[in-house]
C-alpha cells in the first residue's frame, strides 16, 4: 500500500511517501520520500515553542514539502522504470505530477494528537483537503504510537527499505518514550497489544532539560546543550535528588529535580559564589538518567522483557544511551537472556513513524477521531 503521512504535532513539519506491505507479523516499509522542516531557529529567541508561530510555519511549510515530495520523490523505481522514464515524468507540469502522484496513494495518515492543537489542526486540514480533492481514505493516528513503533523500523544500509525487526526476538518489550512533552513507560506484547505502565506526573524529562538549560543560560533546545556542557563536568559533583526512584509504581517526576537545580543556583548566587555550570549539567543529567534507568530495568525484570526500546527526542542523548547500556550490562551480566537495547533511529518527530503507526492502525482497524486532541494518550 502507498501511504502519504503528515506530522505537525509540534515544531517540525514532516511528510513522507511510504510503501507498506505485510501483516502485523512482519510488516515492511519502503521509503520514497521523507522531508522535514524544522522550526528550531524560529522558536529559539523565545526559549520554547510558541503555538501561534508554529501554526503559521506549518501552514507555510506544508504545501512546500508536499510539492517536494511530489516533484523529487514521487516516482518509485518500479513505476518509473529507466532513467528516461523519470526524466520524462519530471518534465510534466506540476499539476499533472501531483495528480499522478496522488493516484498512487492508497490512504493518507495524519497525526491527530497529542501535541499543540493549533499545530495539529494544520496537518489535519491539509490532509482533509487532499483526501477530498483526490477521494482518498484518511487514517488518523496517535503521535505517541508513532514513537512506540518508530524503534521497530530498521533501515537497510544503502537502499530505501525499512522493515520491522524480528518481532519474535523483541516481545514482550518495555518501551520508554522520552521527549519534551512526554515520559511514558509501556509494556509491549505485540504490534497490536500494549499497556501503559506509568508516566510523568508533572514535567516531562525533555521539558526538565529545557528548563534547567535556561537556568544556566543555555539556548533552546536545551537537551543537546546540556549534554554538550555536561561532558566538561563531574556527574557526581552535586547530589541532586532522584524523585520517585524508590516508588513501587512506574510513574516519574522531574519537577522537583528541576526545582532543586533552581535552589542550588539561587543559594550560590546569594553567597556570591561562581556557578559551576558544567557540573550542574552533568549532575542533573545523571540524576534524570538514574530515574529513567531504574524504573525501566525494574519493569524488565517484573515482566520478563526481551528488549528495551527507547524513543523520543531525549533518546538522542548519547550519554543516556551509554548509561542505559552500562546498567544493562551490570544488572544482567550473569543472566543467560540479557535484554536487547534498541534505540530508535528516528528520535525526533518525523513522518516515517507516522506512516508506520498509520499502517499498523489500518491493519488493526483502529480508529481515532479526525480532530485535534492535544491530550491524546496511549
Amino acid at each position: 500500500m502507498n501511504i502519504l503521512s503528515i506530522e505537525t504535532s509540534c515544531d517540525e513539519t514532516a511528510l513522507s511517501f511510504v510503501t507498506a506491505s505485510g501483516g502485523l507479523e512482519n510488516p515492511k516499509f519502503e521509503v520514497y520520500g521523507d522531508v522535514v522542516a524544522s522550526q528550531i531557529k524560529l522558536h529559539q529567541p523565545y526559549g520554547g515553542v510558541v503555538p501561534g508561530l508554529a501554526k503559521r510555519a506549518h501552514l507555510e511549510n506544508l504545501p512546500v514539502l508536499f510539492a517536494e515530495i511530489v516533484q523529487k520523490r514521487g516516482v518509485t523505481p518500479a513505476e518509473a522504470g529507466v532513467q528516461e522514464g523519470i526524466d520524462s515524468d519530471l518534465r510534466r507540469n506540476d499539476n499533472t505530477r501531483e495528480v499522478e502522484f496522488m493516484d498512487r496513494i492508497d490512504f493518507i495518515t495524519v497525526t491527530v494528537g497529542p501535541g499543540l492543537e493549533p499545530a495539529l489542526w494544520t496537518g489535519i486540514e491539509f490532509a482533509k483537503e487532499l483526501a477530498a480533492k483526490y477521494d482518498k481514505p484518511l487514517v488518523p493516528t496517535n503521535h505517541l504510537e508513532g514513537h512506540l513503533y518508530s524503534f521497530l523500523l530498521s533501515q537497510k544500509v544503502g537502499d530505501t527499505r525499512y522493515e520491522i525487526r524480528d518481532v519474535g526476538k523483541m516481545f514482550p518489550a518495555i518501551a520508554l518514550i522520552v521527549s519534551g512533552g512526554h515520559t511514558i513507560l509501556v509494556r509491549v506484547d505485540s504490534l497490536s497489544e500494549y499497556k501503559k505502565l506509568g508516566e510523568t506526573v508533572d514535567d516531562a524529562v525533555g521539558e526538565a532539560f529545557d528548563k534547567v538549560a535556561r537556568l544556566i543560560g543555555l539556548p533552546y533546545p536545551g537537551g543537546p546543550e546540556i549534554e554538550r556542557l555536561a561532558k566538561d563536568g563531574n556527574p557526581m559533583a552535586i547530589d541532586f535528588p532522584r524523585p520517585m526512584i524508590g516508588h513501587k509504581n512506574y510513574n516519574f517526576s522531574f519537577s522537583g529535580l528541576k526545582t532543586s537545580v533552581l535552589y542550588y543556583i539561587r543559594d550560590l548566587t546569594k553567597a556570591g559564589k561562581s556557578i559551576p555550570k558544567a557540573d550542574i549539567a552533568a549532575s542533573f543529567q545523571k540524576a534524570a538518567a538514574d530515574v529513567l534507568i531504574k524504573k525501566t530495568l525494574r519493569a524488565v525484570e517484573e515482566f520478563g522483557a526481551k528488549s528495551i526500546m527507547i524513543s523520543g527526542g531525549v533518546s538522542a542523548n548519547r550519554t543516556i544511551r551509554t548509561l542505559f547500556a552500562e546498567a544493562i550490562e551490570k544488572k544482567f551480566k550473569l543472566k543467560k537472556d540479557r535484554p536487547l537495547l534498541i534505540v530508535s533511529e528516528f528520535s525526533t518527530d518525523n513522518a516515517l513513524m507516522i506512516a508506520a503507526s498509520g499502517y499498523i492502525d489500518y491493519l488493526r482497524k483502529k480508529k481515532y477521531k479526525m480532530e485535534a486532541n492535544g491530550n491524546l494518550n496511549l
